[in-house]
């Protein structure tokens, strides 16, 4: 088994999360497919909070690291640890862009 990409997990979690999201969206919707302009964005606010984003990411770095804590793996964990941290700055500082453009 190949050692497992944090990554790799993190970014196939959130094209799961778009695709489904966006084939909800496009069986609602009525008028023409989304786009993203100012109109656009006005009209549509984020609907998950800050809380349960970071809990998601948690979740899931927790799970990918009690796998390696499991196989005694020291290099993944270590791995893990660094990647979360550096995944949950990303995260901070991409929620704090939209927390400042729905103040606008």
């Amino acid at each position: 088994m190949p050692p497992l990409n944090p990554r790799r997990h993190a970014f196939d979690a959130a094209r799961r999360l778009l695709f489904n999201e966006n084939e909800e969206m496009l069986e609602t919707s009525t008028d023409s497919p989304p786009r993203l302009t100012p109109d656009a964005i006005n009209r549509s606010r984020m609907s998950r909070s800050r809380d349960r984003i970071l809990a998601n990411l948690d979740d899931m770095y927790r799970e990918a690291f009690e796998r390696a804590k499991a196989a005694e793996d020291k290099g993944q964990m270590t791995a893990l640890d660094f990647a979360y941290r550096r995944e949950q700055l990303y995260l901070e500082i991409l929620l704090d862009i939209r927390d400042g453009m729905d103040r606008r």
